[in-house]
């Protein structure tokens, strides 16, 4: 879904600039492609991460469904092995305010990935 542009004053139609923090995925099995290389080499450094971190660090494009299809990502990236939970921290997301967010940590599974 997009947001009209609204003209200027002098009838000129500013460009619109979509920042890489702001593009959202129209097709969720896209998006996944997109995403998991990158998540799969941040578990691999076995460094503590949030999601937001490494989406925001590789400047990644949203999901279809952002409220579920992030938590979607972990669950499916815990489930094959590749992180696992490490604890809880704030969250540097701007629109959260601080709340907590659950951070992760790569595994052994994910270092292998990694080096094939």
């Amino acid at each position: 879904m997009t947001t009209p542009i609204q003209p200027a004053l002098d009838g000129t139609v500013p460009v619109a600039s979509v920042s890489n923090s702001h593009r959202q995925a129209e097709d969720y099995e896209a998006w996944l492609a997109e995403v998991w290389p990158k998540f799969i080499a941040v578990a691999a450094t076995g460094r503590t991460f949030t999601c937001y971190q490494v989406a925001d660090e590789n400047r990644l494009s949203d999901p279809p469904n952002p409220q579920a299809h992030w938590g979607r990502l972990m669950t499916l990236l815990r489930d094959e092995g590749y992180i696992r939970t490490a604890g809880w921290a704030c969250s540097d997301r701007p629109t959260t305010h601080h709340s907590g967010v659950r951070t992760w940590k790569g595994t052994a599974a994910a270092r292998r990935e990694a080096a094939a």
